[in-house]
Formats: structure tokens, C-alpha cells, sequence
């Protein structure tokens, strides 16, 4: 009969084991979602990685490239260079052109005595 009190409390003592390592604080639930954080945060890493590589090529081509710094001067102040002529497109802008109901409201002519 003592056996089987062993056999119980044993019995016990491994289930509580076992539930505290699928569901407890910092078990196989915990452990996942960490996981799957961990994963995110890497290709996180990954892709600000490249775009400070892409940053860095920048900045080393502006350093050592006059025609870069002559790009971006271009693009971005309008700069040109002696003897260029710079042309500037501008698109019309639309006037607001009212509806026929408004520009007859608006011009009614007044009526004759």
C-alpha cells in the first residue's frame, strides 16, 4: 500500500511539472512568442541594414563624385551651369470655372420699368 503513495506523489509531482513547463511563467508559450519577437526584430535589423548601407554609398559618392554633388545641386537648388539656359515648365493652373445655374444667379439681369 506505501507503494502506491509513492506511485501518486510521483505521479503529482510530474504533472505540476509538466503544467508549470507548458503553461507557466516562462515556459514553451512564452518561450515561442519570444521566439517569433526575436525573428521580427531581425529583419527589422535587416532592412534599416541596408538602408544604412545605402546611406553610407551615398554619402561616399558625395564625398569622392563631383558629379553627384553636381546632381543634387541641379535637382535639388536649380543650379545650372555657364552658358545653359534653364527652362521652367509650369502647368496652368485650373480656374475655377462656375457651374451655369451659379453664373446665371449671379448675372440676372434686372427687370425693365
Amino acid at each position: 500500500m506505501r507503494r502506491w503513495w509513492v506511485l501518486a506523489l510521483l505521479l503529482l509531482a510530474f504533472v505540476a511539472l509538466q503544467a508549470k513547463l507548458w503553461w507557466g511563467e516562462g515556459g514553451l508559450g512564452e518561450a515561442r512568442e519570444l521566439d517569433l519577437r526575436v525573428s521580427d526584430q531581425r529583419a527589422e535589423n535587416a532592412r534599416l541594414q541596408q538602408r544604412n548601407d545605402a546611406l553610407s554609398a551615398e554619402v561616399e559618392d558625395l564625398k569622392s563624385g563631383e558629379a553627384a554633388v553636381e546632381d543634387r545641386a541641379r535637382s535639388e537648388l536649380g543650379m545650372i551651369k555657364p552658358g545653359e539656359t534653364f527652362y521652367r515648365v509650369v502647368e496652368p493652373a485650373k480656374a475655377s470655372v462656375p457651374r451655369v445655374e451659379q453664373a446665371q444667379d449671379a448675372v440676372a439681369p434686372e427687370p425693365r420699368p
